[in-house]
């Protein structure tokens, strides 16, 4: 990435008992995901990255320089074209939900504001919320709220942090969806903190793997869900992203047909319509191998693949085994007793049994 095609993170913060020391080049679209446990620094960074925090280093977007300490440039938060969702919604009690947003516009000023707010209430589904109260509306309400003000400013990056963190699991689901009309439809980059395996695989594009303010780990999706550092830190959580489209909908057991170049796996409907982009979360746990096609099976999505390579694991009794079919990666764990049985090795066919997916929409 040229410098005018990222964003450029380099920066450290020394505390008592804490030091981020981060040295980032991130894409300048889709979502980046923060991810790493409780403790790592991931809010911390985000805040750095909003100046909120005012820690040493360099931050850009672009060719556009938010803060180079070495050089004396430093623009306060107000000045930084970004939107800041914070983990609670933090409205105005006293506004209805119109006069929240409004508030936004009149610190943020300038022209076409008026109509950047009518596409955040829409991309958001929030106008029949309008003229409601903020203590009537439920904790996801309240975020998508939170959301469409932020977005309404027509900042240049979005940071959302832990956005869903407060809410419980039934209004995470109702939200979500939300969030990845957004990583579709937005035309800026998303830096978004959690530390839930189900966020990341649904929203990430990027990922940065933080421990203890230090980057372990950053690159594309599939490149850190199938890593060791991700299983170690994630509690031995592995898998990979596929992208794929809804080719069939078998109406009678509710399943969709996914197709994946020119391989068709199955899932639970979703009611996405046919011809909708979709990506799958295939996790390694649910991933079985055989040297021989199975020709009776309660799994109902079975792929030749080439093995290619037998990794370590997080527990010495299993490894990951990479698999390969066409372009598209996949990730097993097995016990090394079964590699032995199945004499695997690399550049071995076998046949790859994927006991369920998780699907969910994408561009």
């Amino acid at each position: 990435m040229t410098p005018r095609q990222c964003i450029t993170v380099k920066l450290s913060l020394a505390r008592d008992d804490f030091k981020l020391d981060v040295d980032l080049t991130l894409p300048d679209k889709g979502v980046t995901v923060l991810y790493g446990p409780s403790g790592s620094g991931k809010t911390t960074l985000l805040r750095a990255v909003a100046g909120l925090e005012k820690a040493q280093g360099v931050v850009t977007l672009g060719d556009l320089v938010w803060q180079n300490s070495f050089e004396g440039q430093w623009l306060p938060t107000w000045r930084r074209q970004l939107g800041y969702v914070f983990q609670e919604a933090s409205l105005f009690e006293h506004l209805d939900v119109m006069a929240n947003l409004r508030f936004g516009l009149t610190r943020a000023g300038g022209p076409g504001m008026k109509e950047s707010l009518e596409s955040a209430i829409d991309l958001l589904g929030i106008r029949a919320l309008l003229s409601r109260q903020p203590q009537s509306l439920s904790g996801g309400e309240r975020q998508r709220v939170a959301i469409a003000r932020a977005l309404a400013t027509r900042p240049r990056v979005l940071l959302l942090d832990e956005p869903l963190a407060s809410l419980d699991i039934s209004r995470r689901q109702e939200i979500l969806p939300w969030l990845e009309r957004l990583s579709q439809e937005l035309n800026i980059p998303m830096l978004y903190v959690t530390h839930s395996v189900d966020e990341l695989t649904r929203l990430a594009d990027h990922v940065v793997l933080l421990n203890n303010g230090q980057c372990s780990l950053s690159g594309p999706v599939n490149h850190v869900l199938s890593s060791l550092p991700f299983a170690l830190t994630a509690n031995g959580e592995s898998g990979v992203v596929l992208r794929g489209r809804v080719s069939q909908v078998d109406s009678q057991y509710q399943l969709s047909g996914i197709e994946i170049d020119e391989t068709r796996l199955w899932a639970r409907d979703q009611g996405f319509a046919i011809g909708t982009m979709v990506r799958l979360y295939v996790p390694a746990n649910n991933v079985s191998l055989a040297r021989q096609e199975p020709s009776t099976s309660s799994i109902q999505n079975t792929l030749k693949v080439r093995v290619e390579a037998i990794e370590a694991d997080t527990h010495p009794a299993s490894c990951l085994v990479r698999l390969r079919h066409g372009e598209h990666l996949l990730l097993a764990r097995v016990t090394r007793r079964a590699v032995e049985q199945l004499s695997l090795e690399t550049d071995t066919w076998v046949w790859a049994q994927l006991k369920s997916v998780a699907v969910s929409q994408t561009s």
